[in-house]
């Protein structure tokens, strides 16, 4: 005890190096390799997303586990921790007293496998951990004894400790546990097993020794797992460290010009004509924001959890009202002052997710532009495990009126409950910015859009409101509406769409907060996770902006318009070298009768909670690890594939991956 704890500093020890973090990378459900940090405390082994402290990911208890060499054809050195009853292997709590971890790719539940970068970190992660396994008993026992042991304890040993305490958790436990507290809310579902059966290795580990010192090892690392095609291994995110988010009301609406930006408006404006299209106009940089169009349009998903509880909704009305709020949720994050994002190059893609703490689930976003002239931008957005999914498309417009104009975003998004089969029509309002030639260059949002679901015969009516010209603060950013279930009015709506809005029922006369987006909403919403920029695609949106990027977020506008240029004009130079060549887009196609874009690799089955296990992303196809076991000799692993939808036309189709245990 006095070794764990440090009191002897000048008896050397395996674990003391390794009692501070070091980074291991550990094999997720689907596969893939995270790389994460690890230290080895008394009787557990502590994971973290970051060598940050405040960022734990979860506690393995060492007194439940068995270590096994795992050799692979791979780079470094792979061990493994299990249970040999293939019970779990974590702790409920962090060492901190913590009750939910940082979210990371799924993880199994029952063991863990670890890569250290070389055979020597290896070996030295393998005699700490020998160690720690043999002593984690002893401990125990020690902990047991509370203040006769003599340890003297942190506030995180003495939840350790607490820890160890602990009686095992049962199955009923487990089950409780999972999806809230238990592994920071991660997968808790089984990873595939090897080519010899992790089951069968786990009956005779006592058993089984090889020639390395008595040590006990797994066949081979060299599974089917393995062998399988890069397609089957999920897209790496990480949480996104920054965004740009203005208050409410006009204030951030504003745009102050500069004398020497006014002039660059005064050349633009003498190459326009009242009533003329904008989308073929080179516009100046200093009122773009930076980021891409396919980028902008994710903003409504940061509140995807309301879809997800929509979707449990048992009556029409309420599926509705729930569908309006998230409608809702999608308005106040805006960008400080007048600002346009990128026109997306075409070809172009976006990618990016959220992950759902509550439901254990992820909502996927794929965008691409399909078209450039007419600039148009497909998305699908998916979340099978919490039941819908979003297609549409947008056609981006824009008029020139004299002292203002619009941009209009012409088209439709179709939103489907799954198990209902139950779809929604969306349309959007347009963006109006005004005082252009004179007065203060304001941007607002107008025009009447509307939610419809023919199935059920539920309608919402919502009028986006411009501010009069006498009208004061109170007047900016207005909306009211009307639901209607058939012919019936039962409710309407009022408030301001960046701010509180309000809903009258009209059966009961009551009136609620529909929506408030308050300083506790905004903390609270889901966490976007993106790609790394060095992960991207050459196509990817901020990989393929980068340098425009940079150059407007260091003030050099000049910089900003000649990269600018260099990405529009290689633009034109591939248009002219296809000449009258059809332009086929890698993620979507068009729907030869309705003319509407549709995402290649669409999957709108209902979850199976038995057979499907998680749903995950690779190269922008969204796809569905699942299960079919059956007993025939023990427990194999195999796999099949098979892409879900044909589209002749297109020349690169990623094949949509299943795994299934056989």
């Amino acid at each position: 005890s006095k070794m764990f704890n440090g009191v002897e500093k000048d008896c050397p020890s395996p674990t003391e190096k390794l009692a501070r973090k070091e980074s291991l990378k550990i094999r997720g459900s689907l596969k893939s390799w995270t790389k994460l940090w690890c230290a080895l405390k008394p009787g557990v082994l502590l994971i973290y997303k970051t060598p940050k402290t405040d960022h734990w990911v979860g506690t393995i208890l060492l007194s439940a586990c068995k270590l096994i060499e795992r050799p692979s054809k791979k780079d470094g050195f792979c061990f493994k921790l299990y249970h040999p009853l293939d019970k779990s292997i974590w702790a409920v709590k962090g060492p901190k007293g913590e009750n939910v971890g940082s979210i990371t790719q799924p993880l199994p539940s029952n063991y863990l496998i670890f890569r250290a970068s070389s055979e020597s970190d290896g070996r030295c992660w393998m005699d700490a951990l020998e160690l720690a396994l043999s002593c984690s008993s002893l401990y125990k026992l020690t902990a047991k004894g509370g203040r006769e042991g003599d340890i003297s304890m942190s506030s995180e040993s003495s939840h350790i400790l607490h820890l160890l305490q602990c009686t095992a958790l049962t199955d009923t436990d487990l089950l409780q546990l999972n999806d809230t507290v238990f592994l920071g809310n991660h997968h808790m579902e089984q990873d595939g097993f090897s080519d010899k059966s992790e089951r069968e290795a786990h009956d005779d580990w006592d058993t089984t020794a090889n020639e390395n010192g008595g040590r006990l090892t797994e066949e081979s690392d060299m599974d089917q797992s393995d062998e399988l095609s890069p397609g089957l291994q999920a897209t790496a995110y990480v949480e996104q460290s920054t965004e740009e988010m203005a208050e409410a009301g006009e204030a951030s609406q504003v745009e102050t010009v500069s004398e020497e930006n006014k002039g660059l408006i005064w050349t633009l404006l003498k190459q326009l004509r009242p009533g003329m299209d904008l989308s073929k106009v080179v516009l100046p940089t200093f009122i773009l924001e930076p980021r891409s169009f396919l980028d902008k349009l994710s903003d409504y998903y940061y509140h995807a959890d309301l879809l997800s509880q929509a979707a449990l909704e048992e009556s029409a009305y309420g599926r509705i009202k729930q569908v309006l709020r998230w409608y809702l949720s999608g308005f106040y994050k805006k960008p400080k002052g007048l600002k346009k994002p990128y026109n997306p190059i075409l070809g172009e893609t976006f990618r990016c997710c959220w992950l759902h703490p509550q439901t254990d689930s992820c909502t996927f976003y794929i965008a691409e532009q399909v078209s450039h002239h007419p600039p148009i931008s497909a998305f699908y957005v998916c979340n099978r495990k919490d039941g819908f999914s979003i297609s549409g498309s947008i056609l981006a417009k824009s008029k020139f009126y004299g002292n203002s104009l619009s941009a209009i975003l012409d088209g439709k998004a179709r939103l489907l409950f799954l198990s209902r089969n139950e779809e929604y029509v969306i349309t959007m309002p347009y963006a109006h910015c005004k005082g252009i030639l004179y007065g203060t260059m304001t941007l607002e949002l107008g025009g009447k859009v509307t939610i419809e679901c023919e199935k059920t015969k539920c309608f919402t009516e919502l009028e986006f409101k411009l501010k009069p010209f006498l009208g004061g603060s109170c007047s900016v950013n207005q909306i009211s509406g009307k639901i209607f279930v058939g012919e019936e009015l039962v409710a309407t709506v009022d408030g301001h769409w960046d701010n509180e809005v309000f809903i009258h029922e009209k059966r009961s006369g009551q009136q609620e907060t529909l929506w408030n987006p308050s300083s506790d909403i905004r903390s609270s919403r889901l966490k976007r996770q993106v790609v790394q920029i060095d992960q991207q695609g050459e196509f990817e949106s901020e990989r393929l902006w980068q340098h425009v990027t940079k150059a407007i977020m260091d003030r050099d506008q000049l910089r900003a318009t000649q990269e600018k240029f260099v990405l529009e004009e290689a633009q034109r130079k591939e248009a002219k070298e296809r000449g009258d060549k059809p332009w086929f887009p890698h993620l979507f196609h068009q729907d030869p009768v309705t003319s509407e874009w549709i995402y290649k690799h669409m999957d709108t089955q209902p979850w199976e909670p038995e057979r499907c296990l998680v749903q995950f992303e690779k190269d922008g196809v969204i796809q569905t690890h699942e299960k079919n076991q059956r007993q025939q000799n023990g427990l194999s692993y195999s796999h099949s594939w098979a892409s879900q939808q044909k589209v002749s036309q297109t020349t690169h189709t990623p094949p949509n991956y299943t795994v299934c245990q056989n």
